[in-house]
């Protein structure tokens, strides 16, 4: 038996140096490990432990990968379990955490199908509240900024983003918050309950999407104890516990708030703090039977 399987998208955006320095680490605590697309025919009561690592392309088979999930959580310890990926996979769980007391990003929902006369009134809604601000209109499932827009409330390429945006699925409508432009954003990293290390990750001159294909850069950061706090909170409203997540926070008027929560297949930036990867391996290798 194979002690537990890392789970890869079968077409990667770039490569992932984690999972090999992941496999590695692992194999020096006496722990087998293998790397396989999620996809894949595998035996799946022959792993310890299935790993959701990187399947950065499930957002394009979403359904398939639900029912994957669920079929697969039946036959193995399937880590982030199968509740948890179904919770996380739609950004309305934003929602959920404002309802819970976890600070979050401002953030309005707009359903699959919605017509221009509900576009419109989410809008005056929105500048009602917050003036002809910046946002930004996203897909409510997606990642790496895929399908976001930045512009005024009332600018004109506004409603017609968000009416293509909801053609296809849900959407949602976030204020630009002003420190993404100066800060960034910070990333902390979870191992189960217990915070390992975090990042800052800061923009390109005139961006404001953080990711490092967009020109974003990656520094080690020191959290706050606020920011530790406001992460701790968003983790604990998980409907199951998980193995890792990452919590990423931006800094608004009122303290850090929760940008996202990532608990299916975040980047853990593994390289980029000492120890981490040892860190990952111990914790996995405890939640082996």
């Amino acid at each position: 038996m194979t002690d537990i399987v890392l789970l890869t998208g079968r077409t990667m955006p770039r490569e992932v140096p984690e999972n090999d320095l992941l496999v590695g680490e692992l194999r020096a605590l006496g722990v087998t490990a293998e790397i396989h697309p999620w996809d894949a025919a595998l035996d799946w009561g022959s792993y310890g432990l299935s790993l959701v690592r990187t399947t950065w392309d499930y957002w394009d088979r979403l359904d398939e990968f639900l029912d994957w999930a669920g079929q697969v959580g039946r036959k193995t310890a399937l880590r982030n379990p199968a509740e948890v990926i179904t919770w996380n996979h739609h950004k309305g769980y934003l929602v959920s955490l404002a309802e819970q007391g976890v600070p979050v990003v401002p953030t309005a929902l707009l359903a699959r199908g919605s017509d221009r006369a509900r576009i419109d009134a989410v809008l005056a809604e929105f500048r009602e509240r917050h003036g002809d601000i910046e946002i930004v209109g996203k897909p409510a499932v997606s990642a790496g900024a895929r399908g976001a827009l930045r512009a005024r409330v009332d600018g004109p390429e506004t409603a017609p983003h968000l009416e293509s945006l909801v053609a296809r699925g849900d959407a949602l409508l976030q204020p630009l918050a002003d420190s993404v432009l100066t800060r960034g954003e910070t990333s902390l990293v979870f191992f189960g309950s217990e915070f390992s290390h975090a990042v800052r990750k800061v923009p390109a001159a005139g961006e404001y999407r953080i990711h490092e294909h967009h020109g974003g850069t990656v520094q080690e950061h020191t959290p706050t104890e606020a920011e530790l706090a406001v992460a701790q909170a968003a983790l604990a409203a998980s409907p199951a516990p998980v193995a890792y997540g990452r919590v990423d926070l931006v800094e608004l008027a009122g303290g850090p708030a929760v940008m996202e929560l990532e608990l299916i297949e975040p980047e853990l930036f593994l390289p980029y703090t000492e120890g981490a990867t040892a860190r990952y391996a111990h914790h996995l290798a405890g939640l082996l039977p």
